[in-house]
C-alpha cells in the first residue's frame, strides 16, 4: 500500500475525530454578519446628528460645526495626527475645506453602538469629493465618532478618521 493513502492510519483515531469535528463545527458556529440597529431610537439620533454636522461641513456653517464638537474634542487623523484643539480643527476646515471638499455618506453603512452613562459610537464609510482634483480616485474611507449626550445634546467628542 502506497504511504499516500494510508497516512491517516498513522495518526491516532481521537486526532482525527478532533480534526474533523472542529472544522465541521468551526463552520456552523459563524453566522454571517448583519447589523441591526439597537435600540433603533439611538441610530436614528446619531445618523440625524451625523446628517446635520455634515450638511454644515459641505456648506461651510463653521458655527453649527463649533456647537457640534465638544470643547474638550479629540481628533486622531490617520495622516494628519492627533488634533485636541477646537480652534485649529475648525479654522483648518475653514483653510483647508471650505468651497473645497465635500463629504458623502456611503449609504447604508452606519453603525452605531450605545455606550452606557455617556452616549453613542459611530462608525461608518464615507467619501469626500475634492473639487480641487476633479479627476482623482473616489475611496471610501472608516470614520469613528464618539457622541456625548449630556443635558439632551449631542457631541463629538472623539472622532477618527481613516483615509
Amino acid at each position: 500500500m502506497p504511504l499516500i493513502s494510508s497516512w491517516p492510519a498513522l495518526l491516532p483515531a481521537g486526532f482525527l475525530f478532533l480534526l474533523y469535528s472542529c472544522s465541521v463545527t468551526g463552520k456552523q458556529r459563524v453566522a454571517p454578519y448583519h447589523y441591526k440597529p439597537d435600540p433603533p431610537e439611538l441610530y436614528a439620533d446619531i445618523v440625524k446628528q451625523d446628517s446635520l454636522f455634515f450638511t454644515a461641513y459641505n456648506t461651510c456653517d463653521m458655527a453649527t460645526q463649533a456647537a457640534c464638537y465638544a470643547d474638550t474634542i479629540e481628533f486622531y487623523h490617520d495622516k494628519g495626527g492627533l488634533s485636541t484643539s477646537k480652534a485649529d480643527i475648525l479654522e483648518g476646515t475653514k483653510n483647508n475645506i471650505c468651497g473645497k471638499v465635500t463629504r458623502e455618506l456611503v449609504k447604508g453603512s452606519i453603525e452605531v453602538y450605545p455606550i452606557k452613562d455617556f452616549g453613542a459610537v459611530e462608525m461608518g464609510l464615507h467619501i469626500f469629493h475634492n473639487k480641487e482634483e476633479p479627476g482623482a480616485p473616489l475611496p471610501a474611507s472608516k470614520f469613528i465618532i464618539f457622541w456625548r449626550q449630556r443635558d439632551g445634546r449631542w457631541q463629538m467628542t472623539k472622532v477618527v478618521s481613516l483615509h
